[in-house]
This record gives C-alpha cells, sequence and structure tokens, in this order.
C-alpha cells in the first residue's frame, strides 16, 4: 500500500467544475450587524439593497464624506448608523458581514484583509475575485423571494432577468403562498402525510397534474340535453297538436332573440368580453325597453357566470381580497342601477337614446381595446376597487351590460395579471347579476318575456360550445367586427331620437 506525503495534497483536491459553484442563502440580517464602507453612488447602491430587503437591518456606514440620500436613509431607518471618518482596523469589531463600497483599491485590500483576519466574509463591490459572497438581483412578491446570480459575470444580465421575472410573475403568488400555509397549518397526520399533500397540491404549478377540469363531462351532459330536447320537441310536434299549436302562437321575437343569444354568447367565449353591449344593442334596435333589455341580458348571465366563477375557483384563479373590495360595491351599483332604470321604464323614449349612448362609448372602448390588444400593459395597479366595482355595477345596470368591459379591463390595464382578474370578475359577476335580475323581476310588471327568454335559452345552449371556439377564431378580428357593428347601431337609434324630437 502507497502513503501519499503528509505535505502533498495536490491529488486530494477535487477538480475545478465548470458552472455557477456558489451555495445560494437567505441571511436574517435584523438579526446580524452588517459594516458597509463607503458612502459614495457605489454605497448608496449597496445600502438601498440592504434596506430595500430587510428595512430592520442593523447597518453601520462608514466613510469620509456621505451622499445626502445617505443622510434621508439614515432619518428614515432607526437601525441604520453613520459614522463620519476614515476607515480604522477596529470598525469592524462587532460586525457579523462586511461590504466594502469604495473607489480605493488599496484601501479595498486593506478592508479585505480586516474581515478575513477576524473570519468574517466580505463583498466588495465590482471585484468578484476579492469576494466571499455576491450581492444578487432580487425578485420578491410578497413571502416569495427569488436571488438571482451570474457568479459575478454579469451584474447587467442579473438586472434584466430581474425585470423579465417581475414582469413574468404575478403579485397574485403571495396570495397563493399564503392559501398554502393555511393548507399546511391545517393538516394532520405525520411528515410524510403532509409532504404528499402539499405535493400533490402544488403538482399543477410545474405541469406534473393537470388542473381539476370538468370540460368534457360538461360538454358530454350538454349534448346529450341538447339530442333529448331535440328528440323531445320533434315526438311533441309529430303527436301533440296542442304543442304545435302553442308553439306556432309564440311571439316570433323569441326566436330571433334565441339566434341572437346563442351568437352573442358566442362572441363572448371568443374574447371574453362584449355579450351585454351586443344584447343590449340588438334589444333596442328590436325595439325592447332599456329596462327588460337589461334584466335579459342579467338573467342569461347568471347561469355562464355562475358556471364559469365555480371553475376559476376550483382552479385556484380567485383574488379573494379582490373578490371582497369588488362584491358589496358592484351589488350595491348594480341594485341602484336596476331600480332606477325600472322606475323610469314608461320613460323609456328618452332613457333609450341615453343608453344607445352608453353602448356607443362601448363600442368605441371595444374598438380601441382590438386596437391595443397586444400593447404591453401598464405595472402601475389601480388602487379605489370598491369605488371600480360600485361604478361598475351601477353602469352595467343601467346599460346592460359593461362589468367585463369596464371592471376587467381596468383591472388588467391596471397591472393585475390577468388570470386571477378573469376568475375574481367571473366569480363577483354572478352575484352581482343574481342581484340585479331580481331586482327588475320585482319592479317591472310588464316586461318583454319573449326576447328575455330568448336571450337566456340561447346563451345557454352557446355556453359549451363558446369554450371550444375561443382558441380557434382571431378575438381581433372578432373585436373589430363587434365594435364596428355596436357602434352603427347606437348611432343610428341616436340619430332617430334626434330626427323625432326635430
Amino acid at each position: 500500500m502507497t502513503l501519499l506525503p503528509k505535505n502533498n495534497t495536490t491529488d486530494l483536491q477535487p477538480e475545478k467544475t465548470e458552472g455557477n459553484q456558489l451555495f445560494p442563502v437567505f441571511l436574517k440580517l435584523d438579526n446580524l450587524h452588517t459594516v458597509l464602507v463607503g458612502g459614495g453612488n457605489v454605497g448608496l447602491e449597496k445600502l438601498t439593497a440592504l434596506l430595500q430587503n430587510s428595512p430592520a437591518a442593523a447597518v453601520t456606514v462608514i466613510s469620509k464624506t456621505f451622499l445626502s440620500e445617505i443622510h434621508t436613509l439614515a432619518a428614515e431607518y432607526a437601525q441604520l448608523n453613520i459614522i463620519q471618518k476614515a476607515f480604522s482596523d477596529t470598525d469592524l469589531d462587532g460586525a457579523d458581514i462586511v461590504i466594502a463600497a469604495t473607489d480605493d483599491s488599496e484601501l479595498n485590500n486593506y478592508i479585505r484583509q480586516s474581515a478575513h483576519d477576524r473570519k468574517l466574509l466580505i463583498n466588495v463591490a465590482d471585484k468578484p475575485e476579492l469576494c466571499d459572497f455576491y450581492l444578487g438581483s432580487i425578485v420578491q412578491k410578497g413571502d416569495l423571494k427569488i436571488g438571482i446570480s451570474t457568479n459575478g459575470k454579469s451584474p447587467t444580465i442579473a438586472k434584466r432577468l430581474k425585470e423579465v421575472l417581475n414582469e413574468a410573475l404575478p403579485a397574485e403568488l403571495d396570495t397563493s403562498l399564503q392559501q398554502m400555509n393555511e393548507i399546511r397549518n391545517q393538516l394532520s397526520g405525520d411528515f410524510t402525510h403532509k409532504v404528499k399533500e402539499l405535493n400533490r397540491v402544488t403538482a399543477v404549478l410545474v405541469g406534473k397534474q393537470k388542473p381539476p377540469s370538468n370540460k368534457k363531462l360538461m360538454l358530454f351532459v350538454w349534448g346529450t340535453f341538447v339530442v333529448f330536447l331535440g328528440i323531445a320537441l320533434t315526438v311533441l310536434w309529430l303527436k301533440e297538436p296542442v304543442f304545435r299549436t302553442y308553439v306556432e302562437g309564440v311571439n316570433p321575437l323569441f326566436y330571433y332573440f334565441l339566434v341572437a343569444g346563442f351568437v352573442f354568447a358566442l362572441i363572448d367565449g371568443a374574447i371574453g368580453m362584449s355579450y351585454g353591449v351586443t344584447s343590449t344593442t340588438f334589444s333596442l334596435s328590436m325595439g325592447i325597453p332599456p329596462a327588460s333589455a337589461s334584466m335579459g341580458v342579467h338573467l342569461s348571465e347568471i347561469m355562464s357566470n355562475g358556471i364559469a366563477g365555480w371553475m376559476h375557483y376550483r382552479m385556484g384563479n380567485v383574488n379573494w381580497k379582490l373578490f371582497k373590495l369588488l362584491l358589496l360595491p358592484g351589488i350595491i351599483g348594480a341594485v341602484t342601477g336596476a331600480y332606477l332604470l325600472s322606475s323610469l321604464e314608461h320613460y323609456s323614449q328618452y332613457t333609450k337614446p341615453v343608453v344607445s349612448l352608453y353602448t356607443l362609448i362601448l363600442g368605441l372602448v371595444i374598438l380601441f381595446k382590438a386596437i391595443n390588444l397586444n400593447r404591453k400593459r401598464t405595472s402601475a395597479k389601480i388602487k379605489n376597487i370598491p369605488l371600480l366595482g360600485l361604478g361598475g355595477g351601477f353602469i352595467d345596470a343601467v346599460g346592460g351590460g359593461g362589468w367585463g368591459s369596464i371592471v376587467l379591463s381596468t383591472l388588467i390595464a391596471g397591472g393585475r395579471h390577468p388570470r386571477f382578474s378573469l376568475g375574481t370578475v367571473k366569480l363577483s359577476r354572478f352575484f352581482i347579476a343574481l342581484m340585479s335580475s331580481l331586482t327588475f323581476i320585482t319592479m317591472l310588471n310588464g316586461a318583454h318575456w319573449e326576447a328575455v327568454a330568448g336571450l337566456v335559452i340561447g346563451s345557454a345552449l352557446a355556453s359549451p360550445v363558446a369554450a371550444r371556439i375561443s382558441n380557434k377564431i382571431s378575438a381581433k378580428a372578432i373585436m373589430f367586427s363587434v365594435a364596428v357593428i355596436v357602434i352603427l347601431i347606437s348611432l343610428r337609434s341616436i340619430m332617430n331620437f334626434i330626427i323625432k324630437v326635430i
């Protein structure tokens, strides 16, 4: 057996491997003392990064001179201490972590040697070879924090990746984290069982498990229902003269609205909006008073939004904080609007042009959205959510639609994540449509039920088909077409009113 000499350790060293060999950690800086040397631009940059991530961190900054911004930070953060003096070896007494951020290479080397003499870890700004650790770019969404490291090769690339991830990751991820924490705290059983359950719940995030979906079951149920309905109607038509007489006596308006409700629901399924405005515009053009038109829209939307809201709830697409902020103001606005419009039913000749003006505005909004469909949304979030819900609910009830066009579009344009916004708006829409419909039914005595029934049945029949065509038709082309049709019909209605007045 051959023994290696004690002073020969070359063969015992592991081979140097390619790639980033850094070990990532997250430090509780509020439990540590950080000494930062340097009061210039680089020192300010490092200090800002420390305080943004750990506002309660105890930091001592040492420098002969300081930028005014550092004095401002010192007044804001109680744990930040600034000492105006030249650096000396004893300044590191009591330190846990050291950051050298000066433009003096000799001083940086001296600080590094002083830190190592005390077995302290040090970061030397812009000198990767002198660093024991790096300050990477950070992406934060609430309790979620992601550190990015390029092994000191390119901080610029890390900065760009941070921008990409900040845009791609929704802020609602923090809501998911809080929900997962609640689930973890409620789980019973041993550690293995808890890990298994948490892995099962979160498997959808990495694509290992498809989200729960009843699409095939729904298509089967609806297909069976349509076939059964077709057979039943055929048998009744052939064998029951009373039924045939009844059908022949139904107001033809019902069949017009049956087809219209089906088509409008298909459009809504393809682009996720415009059912209310298209249905209301069509109803007004057919001579239906605004209140009855709005009631038909809201009754037909109860089922579709209830199903959609339930599916989004099952998929975890509901931001509950946003839902609570929207729901009550939205209901109050919708009930108020429905009550007001129903009270003015006898003055429909005056309310109709007002509603037509509203549908004209919505048509222009849809046209604008079609033009800017692929534009990047802003990152500034809308903050007054209850006011948005109140206004959206009121205008939706008065105009027969617009909750999606106003509320959903505003949330997305204001930086809210589209998937969470859609799920939240759909679920809240169910309750708002339900309450406004109850108000209309209570207030109206002579509603045009043939038109209402046509919209309800037509949209219900279209709901399973609409989901299938949403990815097969150009949303932009549909939005352009819908916008042009709505604008033209609204203008026609307004012009007819002006001609009558004149």
